[in-house]
């Protein structure tokens, strides 16, 4: 088996502790992207891998393809040109007071990538899974029509294709609405990760019946939005919602469902209470949900299951990347979530 996924990678710059902007004197630096988190947490639980993305021809562009590679991430399908990796800078919240992204990716490599310039047969060639985000097709144009390359390849030769709809409203900026786009990509997909407000803003599709302004909705409730996805995109198999209950910064509740058409499966809920980062949690868990479906065959309670206990997990990871161990997932998938020291 190996995964393919594709989309954009930042160089991310962090203040340090929880200091605002406007105290820290000092970053600190690391990489990430949605589509190259998934990469690393699939290569931890050793799963062949590459990430596939345009960079530019310059130190520290090369620095984060070392930082990759470190992971056991593939990067040799890395296409390479343009002027510049794109940043975010990240200021992490407390308690009442929640954290801040501010980007700086305009004109990216990856923002001025054109249909042609990756040969997605060649990329497939030994693959069996496709991941994208909704990331990517909001970042130009160009991005958007690279991925749908890709997506149409990869249903020509018979590979899965995974998507989390990311919605990202500030990313949307270059005339095209995210309504506009991702239909036609969602048509070929046939795993489909996304919240109630990803469905309504990417897709026009609400919960019927259910107020989600009221607090924490029960899981069952994200059963209308998951078989209305399906019944508008008949490609798709599964549908996948992540439930995040915001206490504060530091303290939230996680867990997941799955729709599989026939049936709802519920995961366990974890009140993680001191979080870490939380950035990237979205994307453990699709890593964790691939390996999982890759793995469990036949078992979507267990591969939902290992997913949510994974992204559990990553809250507790400084960075974007998710480096936990499969031993680690499945023990606390066995309801030891005690933290005692492994000697």
């Amino acid at each position: 088996m190996k995964v393919i996924t594709f989309g954009e990678i930042m160089l991310r710059l962090a203040t340090p502790d929880y200091l605002r902007f406007s105290q820290s004197n000092m970053l600190t630096a690391t990489f990430g992207g949605g589509e190259a988190n998934v990469a690393v947490s699939l290569a931890n639980f050793g799963i062949p891998v590459d990430f596939v993305t345009r960079l530019p021809k310059n130190d520290i562009a090369q620095s984060c393809v070392m930082d990759l590679r470190k992971y056991g991430v593939g990067t040799d399908k890395i296409v390479w040109g343009g002027t510049r990796l794109g940043i975010y800078f990240l200021e992490t919240g407390a308690v009442s007071r929640g954290s801040k992204v501010v980007y700086d990716r305009a004109h990216s490599a990856i923002s001025e990538i054109k249909p042609g310039m990756i040969d997605w047969e060649k990329v497939f060639e030994g693959a069996n899974w496709f991941h994208w985000t909704g990331i990517t097709p909001a970042i130009s144009q160009g991005a958007a029509d690279v991925c749908l390359e890709a997506i149409q390849t990869a249903n020509r030769i018979g590979v899965t294709v995974s998507c989390d709809l990311n919605f990202r409203k500030n990313l949307w900026k270059y005339g095209k609405k995210a309504g506009e786009v991702m239909p036609e990509l969602v048509a070929g997909t046939d795993i489909v990760l996304g919240n109630e407000e990803d469905a309504e803003m990417v897709l026009g599709i609400k919960p019927k019946g259910v107020d989600v302004t009221g607090g924490l909705v029960e899981a069952v409730a994200y059963e209308s939005v998951s078989k209305q996805i399906i019944a508008r995109f008949p490609r798709c198999k599964k549908v996948i919602t992540t439930l995040r209950g915001s206490v504060n910064a530091n303290h939230n509740s996680w867990s997941g469902v799955l729709w599989d058409g026939q049936k709802l499966y519920e995961a366990p809920t974890y009140q993680i209470t001191h979080i870490v980062d939380r950035v990237g949690g979205g994307d453990s868990f699709m890593g964790g949900l691939i390996y999982g479906l890759l793995t469990y065959t036949g078992d979507d309670q267990k591969a939902l299951n290992f997913a949510v206990a994974a992204s559990c997990l990553k809250h507790t990871i400084y960075g974007d990347y998710n480096q936990v161990t499969i031993d680690e997932v499945e023990k606390l998938m066995g309801g030891d979530a005690s933290g005692r020291v492994a000697r």
